[in-house]
């Protein structure tokens, strides 16, 4: 099947239209919609989509970036940049380092911060043990000290500095432990939510923690022998009967971002339901996958031969998605 072969999530996408900063305001991004009942395509902007929600439940992912990257050196005085991926649980985290390390190495940050490298995982990230003065640190206590000295990690593809340092959070982010942004949801804004609210549509919020993997590239053909990073994810009880209930009134649910169809997607498939739960997950959705809680998504535009894409050709249907690709291009 083309589907599940890497090479057919390749299109023509020339390098100038690869947005190298956020649009200014949010709700002029361009919008298209495709409805698959009717295999028809609409163009409008982000701020029309308020017109064409049915009813339904929109779910965000609440989660917040954290500033996972931070400057440093090895105890051999040679500067390095490590950025935090993902705790591991007591003090030890999941982390990319630029710059040469080996296991056993000791590495130095502003704020007293030490980093131990443990092991050297064959994916190219690093497991270290953080410390301060010599006390290990729970995952909060070291996002709290990341939140004065760290730097807040941007996709590859956007080449400036913001000057507003909360864009590249969601207006409704609330709890910290991202290595990267839910992006879909960066194009809302507080006046949207009331909106979309008062229009009488449901909101409800889960918590993914978005690694680094997000960028990682797929490298083999066959892409069922891709293997995904694993995130945690959190479902509260009042999003899961939120859902619940939208669903058993007739309405859709709408997930707002990959993140947010991992997260409902990967509860539905262990619990056969939706409930409150939390838990890591490893999820790939290609074609092929059955969808047992999602039902539309609003999303950004992915990258050719990305897991993102392969999700939405899973969703949508291959042929269709690669032909909006095309058209959007156009």
């Amino acid at each position: 099947m083309r589907e599940l072969e890497l090479s057919s999530y390749d299109y023509f996408l020339p390098e100038g239209l690869i947005a190298t900063k956020p649009v200014e305001p949010k709700g002029q991004a361009k919008l298209l919609v495709y409805d698959r009942k009717k295999d028809s395509i609409e163009h409008l902007h982000f701020r029309d989509l308020a017109q064409i929600l049915p009813e339904c439940a929109i779910i965000f992912n609440d989660t917040k970036v954290i500033k996972a990257r931070i400057y440093g050196q090895k105890d051999s005085g040679g500067k390095i940049e490590m950025l935090l991926n993902q705790p591991l649980g007591g003090s030890n985290f999941s982390c990319f380092i630029k710059g040469s390390v080996k296991a056993g190495q000791n590495l130095e940050f502003p704020s007293a911060l030490k980093a131990q490298v443990l092991e050297l995982k064959d994916d190219g990230s690093r497991v270290v043990k953080i410390t301060q003065n010599e006390r290990k640190l729970e995952a909060h206590e070291l996002f709290a000290i990341l939140d004065s000295i760290g730097h807040v990690p941007l996709p590859p593809y956007i080449k400036e500095k913001l000057k507003d340092k909360e864009r590249y959070q969601t207006v409704y982010s609330k709890d910290a432990g991202s290595a990267a942004a839910p992006t879909a949801g960066l194009h809302f804004t507080k006046e949207m939510l009331e909106n979309i609210r008062a229009m009488g549509v449901n909101i409800a919020y889960v918590t993914l923690h978005v690694g680094l993997g997000t960028f990682r590239p797929v490298k083999v053909e066959d892409v069922t022998q891709h293997k995904m990073h694993t995130e945690h994810y959190y479902i509260p009880e009042e999003a899961a009967k939120t859902i619940n209930e939208t669903r058993k009134n007739g309405g859709r649910v709408i997930c707002v971002g990959t993140t947010s169809c991992r997260t409902v997607e990967s509860c539905a498939k262990k619990y056969g339901e939706i409930r409150e739960c939390s838990g890591d997950t490893d999820i790939f959705i290609y074609p092929g996958f059955e969808f047992k809680c999602m039902d539309g998504l609003i999303t950004n535009f992915h990258l050719p031969e990305s897991t993102l894409i392969m999700l939405v050709s899973a969703f949508a249907g291959y042929d269709n998605i690669m032909n909006a690709y095309n058209i959007a291009v156009k």
